[in-house]
């Protein structure tokens, strides 16, 4: 069996994008996790961040306890975004943007986790909302629906350094960056996918602002890219009618991320999933219909697995969709409220919902044919009550302490290093994947 020791280096490499799972690997992945209690933390729409702890009871039913962090006290202050900072070698620490455009950083090294320091986004209206944060190493980016984007530099004290913002177009209804931090990405209403360099972004250099765009769009076509944009992505043809077809983007996540080349997978207000790839065109390159049941998609996340992402609606419809051809390989019962989050594990999903309910799944990697029958299909383990809305979830993916950490002995080192050697490398993959999106 792997060594748990191994399984946060896996997590890790992957979420980098420098690891791709087979189906072996990641069954021996979860080997390993499944000794493991499933952790993540949640914020509420009270403004509560809470942290969830997920474990087999001796009849073999999964129970949750859960935990307060830090009280809520209003809807004004309710919880929009949540991200923890587990890189390798840094402390755990988990900053969250609420609804009265404050930024707060938590210290989770403690017996006792506190708020170590806060700012305010000045530029978020009442009406807004946060759409994006990133925690990487001691940076913190935040972004508004309204274009309002924050860069904030922490000292090894906990203080702020420096902050610097810019601004982007207005609709936005998500905004991530990508896993080297070199560029980032944002999709909304009339707004298309788009990525930009960090750097240049926060250089201090003039840029283009949307609102500079669109006061000059008589003199710049549609497909021009604004002075800091690295690229964007083109509308759908016009329809049988000739009409153009509005651009109503509402959720997405990366794929894969390799400088410049990169992968996403978008959801749209219409129920679609879109498939992009930056190195073969600026259109889709597969857009999957009416994945969405109710109102359009609502969360779109990329699976431990390959070839796995799961999606969810504005409904109750929750499902995991195969990334070759673009099938539901299955959905998840049970779900009586509007899904309000999701987060990914390895081996499970957390997902909130309207009903008050946090809720534990079980994953299991598509076929390793695609089209083929799906045999194993995720189920609800547990739902837990946890009387206000969940709004945001994340997985507590931080490294296990010393004390929770076996002794590795000869023979498991050993084991680690033919696990290694059967990998795929994503970034081998490239040709193969250019392929494979072109054809589809």
């Amino acid at each position: 069996m792997i060594p748990r020791v191994a399984a946060a280096r896996y997590e890790t490499d992957f979420r980098s994008g420098r690891l791709a799972l087979t189906s072996n690997l990641f069954a021996k992945l979860v080997e390993v996790l499944d000794h493991s209690m499933p952790h993540f933390f949640f914020g509420d729409e009270l403004g509560s961040i809470k942290h969830a702890s997920f474990s087999l009871n001796d009849e073999k039913e999964w129970t949750c306890s859960t935990n307060i962090i830090l009280e809520g006290s209003s809807k004004a202050r309710a919880v929009q975004t949540l991200v923890l900072n587990a890189q390798r070698g840094s402390k755990g620490q988990l900053a969250a943007a609420r609804s009265d455009g404050s930024i707060c950083v938590l210290d989770l090294e403690k017996d006792t986790p506190k708020e170590q320091l806060a700012w305010n986004e000045a530029r978020k209206r009442d009406d807004q909302k946060f759409v994006g944060l990133a925690f990487t190493e001691s940076t913190v980016y935040s972004c508004t629906s309204n274009g309002a984007l924050q860069r904030t530099e922490l000292s090894p004290e906990n203080t702020i350094l420096s902050s610097s913002s810019a601004i982007l177009p207005t609709r936005l209804a998500q905004w991530r960056i990508s896993s080297d931090a070199k560029t980032f990405a944002y999709a909304g209403d009339e707004v298309e996918l788009s990525i930009w360099d960090v750097e240049r972004t926060f250089s201090g250099e003039a840029s283009e602002t949307a609102a500079d765009a669109t006061q000059t769009k008589k003199r710049k076509s549609r497909d021009t890219l604004l002075s800091h944009e690295v690229w964007r992505a083109k509308n759908l043809p016009n329809d049988n009618l000739n009409l153009r077809q509005p651009v109503r983007n509402t959720a997405f996540t990366y794929l894969d991320s390799i400088g410049y080349q990169q992968q996403f997978l978008v959801g749209t207000q219409f129920g679609d999933v879109r498939r992009y790839d930056t190195r073969a065109a600026h259109r889709p390159v597969c857009n999957w219909k009416a994945i969405g049941k109710v109102g359009g998609i609502g969360a779109v996340e990329v699976g431990l697995c390959d070839n796995q992402a799961f999606v969810a609606d504005k409904g109750s419809n929750l499902f995991a969709l195969d990334l070759r051809n673009g099938k539901v390989s299955y959905g998840y019962k049970g779900i009586a409220g509007a899904i309000t989050s999701i987060a990914p594990a390895a081996g499970f999903l957390t997902s909130g919902a309207s009903d008050r309910f946090l809720r534990l799944h079980s994953t299991f990697p598509p076929a390793t044919k695609a089209g083929d029958q799906q045999e194993e299909k995720g189920q609800v383990l547990n739902k837990t009550y946890v009387k206000v809305t969940p709004g945001v979830a994340v997985w507590d993916s931080r490294a296990m302490s010393s004390e929770e950490r076996p002794t590795r002995s000869e023979d498991e080192d050993e084991d680690e290093e033919a696990i290694w050697d059967e990998m795929e490398d994503a970034e081998s993959d490239d040709e193969t994947d250019r392929k494979k999106a072109r054809t589809k």
